[in-house]
């Protein structure tokens, strides 16, 4: 079928920013500050993406100081000054109020300047040649054209960069299978003064009479107690006392790239909420009383596309922390976290230890595309260092890194790939991001 459409409405900015994300925001306020006339688009009616809409809690990962993944935190924690972060083998978790971050994260968006249009798709790109030159959108008036000198895509799946056309690989380079899906939500009336958490399949943490509190998922999933693959409940607690933050349900082997895998995937994944509040209340002391009180409205997809770079950050980069001189985001860190693609728990046993690496310009530049940047879960890697550098803390550093180097090729009327890493590194240490091992924060 081919189809025309006369487009009425056109709209030209520096730079356009698809995603409203962590990745996203932080992209387009980087942007922005830099006095480029900025455009953030959000398919959905909040910005924050895992944060507000998908009820991921807490944040996770690191990366050098001075970056937004700092702003941010502090933002989030400005009302709770009795909330003190946890540390495990996850590193620094910090929590959110997903509703708090709707309006503090569009706050950020809107003081920094840039323009956010919320519940708005993207539908295909506009290109010339190997250049992308905008995008189309839908709105309520009907279609509209926005042009932009530089487009960064922050969709997490990379749905701008294919749609133009962008080599990508999807899964793990064995079968292409991705990570599973999950569907966060939140539940109160636990009791505090018996109540555990949990971070996570290795985590040691033992119920009262001395029972490992990951076994007793274990056991419950092999009778069939707990959802198939839901090996374990992992429980953290937010920022109020009585709740806790369950990341648990799990659907494998699904096509979040596609409608029937997505609608099939939430679907399971809805249904798994009941038995595994049930499993509480049954079994763990504290939380016999514990009932929902919010959910995710989105999928939490760990894993999609991947758009190929200019460099695809290795396996061994992240095993032996690599640094590079291009490097634009600095001691990135988190677990190698591969939830089984094919089962339950983890494909490794248990998450292996990744050592702070350096995440180079050339993983944001799409091979053989001018006129677009990548940023956050889509940049260039392999599965098992994608599996690593997904998490929010990094893709906020990564994003802001984006917003820079879409803004200085804006300014300067050339491609993404014809600014250097020097002038982005120039930027973010005037804003106090340290980006090489002998460099000290500014005060």
């Amino acid at each position: 079928m081919e189809y025309y459409k006369k487009i009425e409405q056109e709209e030209q900015y520096d730079v356009v920013v698809v995603g409203g994300g962590p990745a996203g925001i932080c992209a387009a306020v980087s942007s922005a500050r830099q006095k480029a006339d900025t455009l953030l688009i959000e398919r959905l009616g909040v910005v924050g993406g895992m944060m507000t809409a998908g009820h991921v809690d807490p944040i996770l990962g690191a990366v050098s100081e001075g970056t937004m993944y700092d702003e941010v935190v502090t933002l989030l924690a400005r009302n709770h000054p009795e909330s003190v972060p946890k540390v495990t083998r996850n590193g620094r978790e910090i929590p959110v109020d997903p509703e708090e971050a709707k309006t503090l994260l569009a706050d950020l968006v809107h003081d920094s300047g840039a323009r956010l249009y919320l519940q708005t798709s993207v539908i295909d790109v506009i290109k010339d040649g190997s250049r992308v030159e905008g995008v189309i959108l839908t709105t309520p008036r009907g279609l509209m054209a926005v042009r932009a000198k530089c487009v960064i895509d922050a969709t997490g799946d990379g749905y701008v960069a294919a749609m133009a056309g962008a080599k990508f690989h999807v899964g793990r380079e064995s079968d292409g299978h991705c990570q599973p899906c999950t569907l966060e939500f939140v539940i109160d009336q636990v009791d505090e003064s018996r109540a555990l958490t949990c971070f996570g399949g290795s985590d040691p943490v033992c119920l009262p009479d001395g029972r490992g509190y990951v076994k007793l998922c274990n056991e419950a999933n092999e009778r069939g107690e707990l959802p198939e693959n839901v090996a374990v409940v992992r429980l953290h607690k937010t920022h109020y006392p009585g709740e806790r933050s369950v990341n648990a349900s799990q659907a494998n082997r699904f096509d979040t790239l596609s409608l029937e895998g997505i609608s099939q995937a939430a679907h399971i994944l809805r249904g798994q909420t009941r038995p595994i509040v049930e499993f509480l209340r049954k079994n763990v002391p504290g939380y016999e009383n514990c009932r929902v009180k919010s959910s995710a409205d989105v999928l939490g997809v760990r894993e999609t596309r991947r758009i190929c770079g200019e460099y695809t950050l290795q396996d061994g980069d992240v095993e032996h922390g690599a640094r590079f001189e291009d490097v634009v985001v600095h001691k990135a860190w988190f677990l190698i976290d591969i939830h089984n693609p094919v089962g339950g728990g983890q494909a490794e046993r248990h998450s292996q230890p990744a050592v702070p690496y350096d995440i180079p310009y050339g993983c944001l530049i799409p091979e053989g595309l001018d006129g677009l940047l990548v940023a956050g879960r889509c940049i260039s890697g392999t599965h098992r260092a994608h599996a690593s550098y997904r998490v929010m803390a990094i893709c906020m550093a990564v994003g802001e890194a984006a917003g820079v180097g879409a803004a200085l090729s804006a300014g300067k009327g050339c491609e993404p790939r014809q600014v250097t890493a020097k002038e982005i590194q120039k930027v973010l240490a005037e804003r106090g991001v340290v980006l090489f091992d002998d460099e000290k924060p500014v005060a």
